[in-house]
């Protein structure tokens, strides 16, 4: 797990930019509030909006994210606002609460940009609590977080914006075309409320000054989980992650906090920890926030081993209010999510083999790369929703195998159609009559595999052959994609009662 998060492959070492970029944005964001004059209380709450605007505005494009992050503060503040203005009235409070985190989580359906205003609100009201929010300091920490915005935005769009010398990302969304509570992102919302109601009140009984704990645990297991198997490995990993943390915490925050030189370079570690490995392990990740989050309470002064131990059964209140919600409460299956997901991978193989195919035939118009990237991050999305059966602690060893199947072949699906579409860049290649019955082929194995009802298509007459060694390495690359699709109609077609993925 240790190797996954800090060895792992990375490509154009952009994780690494991600991290790096977020520290001097964060720390040029501190720096400045600090610089005006303002609060500790007011810098961390400008520290953490620019935290959250550099780790959950995801748009595909830089002038999207530049619009997301000019909306932030239009969310955040009135939420913010809400938050103490309510601070003395608990039963208003938690109820705001909990209609924040069904907004939050509602608010995912409309892709990425929802899905940041969403976190920002929530994490507005939050940190009200963390930092006891009354309406006399508002003023201040509007202040703080426009102008830690505005410090996070020049470092991200303008000293350093990697993001304009590299392709754009493709997002995949959630695979949801139905309404009310068909919906995916409407069931998440009310699971999300009643599972932040649970975590609300069993996190009162464990500690009326930081039972927000355990709300923000439900709702950070929510995020970036779609079934409820998801759920569940997500809820157990933030669980492991914090108690790590914890330990880490006793040996390092307990006794440095006092020393601001280190706790600050401790936080920025933090940082750079959540940034670099949330990519690769929710797990470290969550190691990351615990240590920064203690040396943050140990700065306010009221950090001690019983405030830490607190923090644990908090986050465990938390993450069983998620997992009783997701179980019980309109569950969304592993099953349903991962078909829908694997449907969505071979139609973009078989449009990607289409495209390839347009481009040997010399069409311009044709681009076989965007469509590769749109696969890659659809098998992201694939990963994800197997989670839950390749996990270690599965004890399902039929299901996990099968899981572990499917992964492989849509990965030999991939590197196939990757391979052929370098063939097709080549200006050089052209088209062959064998190449047209290939990609025939791959179009009929994808409808038998997504819709067995379907006959299968007849494969265009023979045409003009071309140089052979032209066409050989585009005909190896489909027949190893006709063999991989082949060897999915196992594990796809299993009977009814031994299912791909059931949760």
């Amino acid at each position: 797990m240790l190797k996954r998060a800090f060895v792992a492959h990375d490509p154009g070492r952009i994780r690494l930019r991600f991290a790096s970029r977020a520290v001097l944005g964060i720390g040029l964001a501190v720096a400045l509030c600090g610089a005006v004059g303002h609060s500790l209380v007011a810098a961390i709450t400008g520290g953490l909006a620019a935290l959250l605007a550099l780790f959950t505005v995801t748009d595909p494009t830089v002038r999207g994210q530049a619009t997301t992050t000019a909306l932030l503060p239009v969310v955040g503040l009135p939420v913010l606002t809400l938050a103490a203005v309510l601070h003395d009235v608990p039963v208003a409070r938690d109820l705001a609460f909990l209609a924040v985190v069904g907004a939050g989580v509602y608010a995912r359906r409309w892709g990425p940009r929802g899905h940041s205003l969403g976190v920002f609100a929530f994490m507005a009201y939050f940190s009200a609590q963390f930092l006891h929010t009354v309406p006399g300091r508002l003023p201040e920490l509007y202040a703080a977080v426009l102008l830690s915005l505005v410090a996070s935005s020049l470092v991200r769009f303008g000293v350093w914006c990697y993001e304009r010398r590299i392709a754009a990302p493709v997002a995949a969304g959630l695979p949801t075309g139905a309404t009310g509570l068909r919906r995916i992102t409407t069931r998440q919302a009310v699971q999300a409320t009643l599972g932040a109601g649970f975590a609300l009140a069993v996190g009162q009984l464990l500690s009326d000054q930081r039972w927000y704990w355990a709300v923000g645990a439900t709702w950070w297991v929510f995020v970036a989980t779609t079934s409820r198997g998801e759920t569940v490995v997500r809820g157990f990993r933030r669980f492991l992650g914090t108690v790590l943390g914890i330990g880490l915490g006793f040996a390092v925050a307990v006794p440095l906090h006092h020393e601001p030189v280190v706790a600050a370079a401790v936080v920025a570690v933090g940082v750079f920890g959540i940034f670099y490995t949330a990519a690769v392990s929710y797990t470290w990740m969550m190691l990351a926030v615990t240590v920064m989050a203690s040396m943050l309470y140990g700065l306010l002064g009221v950090l001690d081993a019983g405030l830490l131990v607190l923090r644990v059964t908090e986050t465990g209140a938390g993450a069983l209010g998620a997992v009783l919600a997701v179980l019980f409460v309109l569950p969304v299956t592993t099953h349903s999510v991962t078909e829908a997901w694997v449907e969505r991978a071979l139609r973009c193989v078989h449009t990607c083999t289409a495209e390839a195919a347009a481009r040997l035939a010399g069409s311009e118009d044709a681009d076989p790369p965007r469509h590769v990237a749109e696969l890659e991050a659809i098998l992201g999305r694939v990963r994800l929703s197997l989670a839950p059966l390749v996990h270690p602690l599965n004890p399902m060893r039929a299901r996990k195998a099968r899981a572990r199947q499917v992964l492989a072949l849509l990965d030999d699906c991939a590197r196939e159609v990757r391979g052929l579409a370098s063939v097709a860049a080549d200006p050089e290649a052209s088209h062959d009559a064998r190449l047209a019955a290939a990609c025939w082929r791959v179009e009929s194995a994808v409808e038998a595999l997504t819709a067995p009802e379907r006959p299968a298509r007849t494969p265009l007459a023979a045409g003009h052959p071309a140089h052979a060694a032209e066409t050989e390495p585009a005909l190896a690359h489909l027949h190893g994609l006709e063999r991989a699709l082949a060897e999915l109609a196992a594990p796809l077609h299993s009977p009814p009662r031994a299912p791909l993925a059931t949760a």
